[in-house]
């Protein structure tokens, strides 16, 4: 099983963030290779992504969700597995530290040469440098 960590300091209040964070459907426009993410129910969203050439249709399940907190998912059903907890720690009342924890399992030769390769660290690296500059150019959530 792979695991990714990261983590990035964004110049918005923890509110704002996780307000952004939990309007999953958003999600295409700061997050490489998510070409869409519906909302089913308040714990369930299909997901259609394309990430190093590999097209994907998975659903998951909200596992944990702690206001201004921490937002944790796992994958339902399907080929893709996959859990992670995105968690928001307030810096000052104007900034949050945003760390994303990933926890996956290749399936294939074309992902287990990627992860062996880090795509998905870069990946997740570039998608929270996209939030905060999603975040912060609007300085308030959109579509929540």
């Amino acid at each position: 099983m792979g695991r990714v960590e990261e983590s990035i300091d964004v110049d918005v209040p923890v509110g704002v963030v996780y307000d952004q964070w939990t309007s999953f459907e958003n999600f295409p426009q700061f997050m490489e290779g998510v070409e869409e993410v519906r909302q089913l129910d308040d714990r369930h969203a299909h997901w259609r992504t394309k990430i190093a050439g590999l097209s994907r249709e998975f659903e998951t399940e909200i596992v944990e969700r702690v206001p201004d907190e921490r937002v944790a998912w796992r994958t339902s059903g399907g080929s893709v597995k996959h859990t992670g907890m995105v968690s928001l720690q307030p810096i000052d009342a104007t900034r949050t530290r945003v760390r994303m924890t990933m926890d996956f399992q290749p399936t294939g030769f074309a992902e287990k040469a990627a992860d062996k390769m880090g795509v998905l660290d870069r990946q997740v690296r570039g998608d929270l440098r996209r939030f905060k500059h999603f975040i912060e150019d609007r300085g308030a959530a959109h579509g929540s």
